[in-house]
């Protein structure tokens, strides 16, 4: 399945099933969270032509130190 969840217009946007009114577009508070989570990680970014800016830079390099 793609990272980018299910996306076929009629089920959860994570991983297809049915959409539960209760948490729509998802089918539970899992797949909710899972989508806030690839917000804040930065999965959901637009490509840009833009030089990242000093602040992003340094998130960056943070992010290589602690993967390491």
């Amino acid at each position: 399945m793609s990272k980018l969840g299910g996306g076929n217009g009629g089920g959860c946007a994570i991983c297809g099933k049915p959409v539960d009114q209760a948490h729509r577009p998802f089918c539970s508070g899992r797949c909710k969270t899972i989508d806030l989570g690839r917000w804040l990680d930065g999965d959901y970014r637009l490509p840009s032509e833009d030089a990242p800016d000093e602040a992003e830079i340094i998130d960056l390099a943070s992010r290589v130190r602690t993967e390491d």
